[in-house]
């Protein structure tokens, strides 16, 4: 048998177990909100132009309007202004949209606090119990954040002082960025840095570290509960939008069982 045709028979019989990772993407689909003056990206929209009638008799078909960054979805490095020489999202190299994953949990932290920030040494005590992080591929950041997707107030977590949802510290995205070979970090939140990040010394420290190093980042993702801390494999599907800086994405897990 070939590799491929074993990994087919794997997936036929249950040996491999493929997980859906990707938040359902509809008009209700939570959305980052950014203060004025700046601008935001507009809800997902679904606009009918046939279904099976006079216009379209034998077929549904329809328009769609979203932002690249809407749901589930891959941030380029031109996302961001330190990567803005970097490739955009259709340039993402295909070898590393399938790549190896690892999860760290931190949903016990996060129970207790909202605005937990996962720090340099979490990462090297779960490498201690786990083994290195995988080179070109991901690590996602668990939390237990994707409870709140169906509730945008819940997901997004707002009140006078501002959003309140987990994320990294300055110096562990640096860290991530520069110390690391991964391809890119993975969370279950609106968007990969913390809620709390635009009033960081360097604001917004994953966008600014992590694409300004040339990584990627996944971001809103779901199920993470179910994969392994590690021996996975993840397959991220975004659309190749030449020029985009990212866009919405499937993204799914295969585990061995």
């Amino acid at each position: 048998m070939t590799v491929l045709s074993t990994l087919q028979s794997a997936l036929a019989g249950g040996a491999v177990q493929v997980v859906d990772l990707t938040a359902p993407l509809e008009a209700s689909t939570p959305i980052l909100h950014l203060p004025e003056p700046f601008a935001n990206t507009i809800p997902f929209g679904l606009e009918r132009i046939s279904t099976y009638d006079e216009v379209g008799p034998a077929w549904c078909w329809n328009n769609i309007h979203t932002g690249e960054h809407t749901g589930t979805h891959l941030d380029a490095p031109t996302h961001w202004i330190t990567g803005r020489d970097g490739l955009d999202v259709a340039q993402a190299p295909v070898q590393n949209l399938i790549a190896p994953g690892v999860v760290i949990d931190m949903t016990e932290e996060v129970e207790r606090d909202a605005d937990f920030l996962l720090e340099v040494g979490h990462i090297e005590q779960w490498m201690e119990e786990n083994g290195p992080l995988p080179d070109g591929g991901w690590l996602f950041y668990r939390t237990g954040w994707d409870a709140r997707s169906s509730d945008t107030e819940s997901f997004l977590n707002v009140d006078d002082k501002g959003s309140h949802t987990p994320g990294v510290s300055a110096e562990c995205a640096k860290w991530l960025a520069e110390e690391t070979s991964l391809f890119g970090f993975g969370v279950e939140t609106v968007g990969t840095d913390a809620g709390a990040a635009a009033g960081f010394e360097t604001p917004f420290p994953c966008h600014h570290y992590l694409l300004g190093a040339g990584k990627f980042g996944l971001t809103q993702l779901q199920n993470l509960a179910t994969l392994p801390a590690t021996g996975f494999l993840v397959v991220v599907a975004p659309l190749p939008i030449v020029g985009g800086s990212g866009s919405p994405a499937r993204v799914l897990a295969m585990i061995q069982r």
